[in-house]
């Protein structure tokens, strides 16, 4: 059994590394901390009245797969990602992680939150975006991969030029 401790410091370092490769866009090393069954979604945020607290909606700004997720970054290789022309600039801030054991021996529920900070080209308009995020990290084979991850963004209604950034 791994000590608590240990074991906090080696999930913290994971999202560090993890938002490391996407600011510095690096994708294809990004795929690779990605497990085969990965699922990676962004529910759309529903707010509610009064008590009633703010809940999914059962629609997803994005719910991917292993597969969409290439495309995606192989698509970021072409001329044709008009969306990420100019590349978005980002710097991802990983913060208050919190970590579970989960029945399984070699996987971690992990809730982080998330303020990311985004600006393009010349342009002086920046974007800046918190979150939380609940992964499941899974160690395979000793290195922790990510199973699945939903992002809960704190706006009601995204105000950004384009989702084709990841979280």
């Amino acid at each position: 059994m791994q000590n608590r401790v240990e074991l906090e410091r080696e999930i913290q370092n994971f999202l560090y590394h993890e938002a490391e490769l996407l600011d510095s866009r690096k994708f294809e090393q990004w795929l690779e901390l990605l497990t085969d069954d990965i699922a990676y979604e962004m529910p759309v945020r529903l707010t509610r009245e009064r008590d009633r607290s703010d809940a999914p909606s059962g629609m997803a700004h994005f719910s991917e797969d292993r597969r969409t997720l290439e495309l995606r970054v192989n698509r970021l290789k072409t001329d044709y990602a008009w969306a990420e022309n100019p590349p978005s600039r980002t710097r991802r801030f990983v913060s208050n992680v919190r970590i579970e054991q989960t029945s399984e021996s070699n996987e971690v529920i992990v809730r982080s939150y998330l303020l990311l900070y985004r600006s393009r080209g010349s342009s002086t308009q920046t974007e800046l975006i918190s979150a939380e995020r609940i992964d499941f990290l899974r160690n395979v084979e000793g290195q922790w991969k990510l199973a699945k991850r939903t992002i809960t963004v704190d706006q009601a209604v995204l105000d950004m030029q384009n989702l084709a950034i990841f979280f």
